[in-house]
């Protein structure tokens, strides 16, 4: 086997030990750390199929921006974990249902599974040839050329789903004192202040 199987398998394990590890971590902390191994060596994987544009991508979004949000979010709010864990506890049998249905229709459709005689034709066609066309132009010219409606329809159900997330979590405190931007800017001076003559010795 050359460096690069021996990579390959490398980053899989890795990826497959850091996922299990996200989820059965007993403190969030170290399940982002865990998470941020993950997308470490999910570029590891871009990088492999010569694919540098999306590895970069996956560093600077992913593991620099997402996964540091949530271990900010984690560090600084204020969670009882102790009551979410008695929660999982208590869906469990639940959950456990759930995923042993999702593993068995996941079985029947791999020993289902066929592939069309024309497949790798037709993914072929739509990707551009990488000898005359490097492959962050590549990737640009399928986004916005070919399917730029379907990126732009993506786009406006994640941006949907984030003022939804804003709106559900948005609570207005009655006994939080919240700034009155356009109050301040009209404020009269001579309404808003008022000076004393304060005579020595006297004070007020």
């Amino acid at each position: 086997m050359s460096v690069a199987d021996y990579a390959f398998y490398l980053f899989a394990v890795t990826i497959i030990a850091a996922a299990f590890l996200v989820v059965t971590a007993r403190n969030p902390v170290h399940s982002v750390l865990w998470l941020i191994l993950c997308f470490l060596s999910a570029a590891g994987l871009f990088v492999l199929l010569g694919a540098e544009f999306l590895a970069m991508l996956l560093l600077i979004v992913y593991v620099g921006a997402v996964a540091v949000l949530f271990l900010f979010v984690v560090m600084m709010l204020d969670v009882d974990f102790a009551a979410l864990k008695a929660e999982m506890a208590r869906y469990f049998p639940l959950a456990s249902l759930i995923g042993l249905v999702i593993l068995m229709q996941l079985a029947l459709l791999y020993g289902a599974w066929t592939q069309a005689e024309g497949a790798p034709g037709l993914r072929q066609a739509v990707t551009p040839d990488l000898a005359e066309v490097e492959n962050t132009r590549a990737l640009g010219l399928i986004l916005y050329d070919q399917y730029f409606l379907l990126f732009q329809m993506s786009g406006l159900i994640l941006l949907v789903a984030m003022i939804g997330a804003i709106v559900l979590t948005l609570r207005h405190r009655t006994y939080v004192k919240r700034q009155d931007v356009l109050a301040q800017m009209y404020r009269d001076p001579a309404k808003a202040m008022e000076l004393k003559d304060v005579k020595p010795g006297q004070g007020l």
